[in-house]
């Protein structure tokens, strides 16, 4: 004999009220009037356009302006081939410390509890309230002929300003919250469980770190050290202080567009800055990955 139970009413589960409530909130974005939604978009589209896109297209028809070949002879310059490796080199430096630096902030703030915690976190945003201009002038002060520590460089024969270990800090000061603020959000909400557990199971804390909480944030990772490569290689004003503008040995990609547009080799400046447009196109697409792979991590952690 066969039973048939009955229930009260159906049964709903959690998946099924998302996909509710989300059905809801679309609906309800579609209450707007027609003429009011087009209005939106077509603003929406009309300020990206000017303020994004014809930007970048100005960049490219003044880069190749006079065809490929001055083209690619600007970006063959010795001054322009100097200017890409010390850019290179510089955001190599700071993204690798910041990176070190990020991996431990966000390991401390997000896995423990103690005391001066908030004002870490502080110190952390402070690059993002400071100038840069504002951030080159107190490695000036600091590490100048008249600075603190100037008398005591010059003795020892180490120059920091007008050279790469300047403009290596202010970078490396600039960009410092990047791989730090995108990790610590990401492992708070990873919650220490499973560092816990294989801890319990007689795991180190290098063994812990590499096996287990480094590929559950890898994508966080990324993300972070893509941002801050980027800012690295387009700053400006932090360098632009502690350079000094030495042709062919401090100029970075950055000052190097604004002395030839000055100068009115408008091929050569807009060349350079080309290759600066480009990096922030391929920074936008990997941004856009990363950032998907990460809201299917945070999917797959909810369920």
């Amino acid at each position: 004999m066969t039973m048939q139970i009955a229930h009260s009413g159906p049964v709903t589960s959690s998946d099924e009220k998302a996909r509710a409530r989300e059905a809801l909130a679309r609906d309800s974005l579609r209450t707007e009037p027609k003429a009011v939604r087009i209005a939106i978009i077509t603003l929406a589209i009309a300020f990206l356009t000017i303020f994004v896109v014809l930007p970048l297209v100005v960049v490219f028809a003044h880069a190749f302006s006079k065809g490929i070949a001055a083209y690619f002879a600007a970006l063959a310059e010795p001054e322009a081939l100097a200017a890409i490796r010390l850019t290179l080199l510089v955001a190599a430096i700071s993204v690798g410390l910041n990176l070190v630096f990020g991996l431990v902030a966000a390991w401390a703030i997000a896995k423990f509890d103690f005391p001066g915690k908030t004002f870490l976190i502080t110190l952390i945003d402070l690059p993002f309230s400071v100038s840069p201009v504002i951030s080159g002038l107190v490695f000036v002060l600091l590490f100048g002929a008249q600075g603190y520590f100037g008398t005591r460089l010059q003795d020892h024969d180490i120059q920091i300003l007008f050279a790469v270990p300047g403009i290596a800090l202010a970078t490396t000061f600039v960009t410092f919250p990047f791989v730090a603020r995108a990790l610590i959000p990401l492992m708070q909400e990873q919650g220490t469980q499973e560092e816990e557990a294989a801890i319990s199971l007689g795991a180190s804390g290098l063994q812990t770190f590499f096996r287990v909480t480094l590929p559950n944030i890898k994508w966080g990772v990324l993300y972070g050290v893509l941002l801050c490569n980027a800012r690295a290689m387009g700053e400006f004003g932090a360098v632009s202080v502690v350079s000094g503008h030495i042709r062919g040995e401090t100029n970075t990609m950055p000052l190097l567009v604004e002395i030839l547009y000055n100068e009115y080799q408008f091929v050569a400046a807009f060349a350079i800055a080309s290759l600066l447009a480009m990096l922030a196109l391929i920074t936008l697409i990997v941004k856009t990955v990363l950032e998907r792979h990460l809201d299917e991590g945070q999917d797959a952690s909810d369920h």
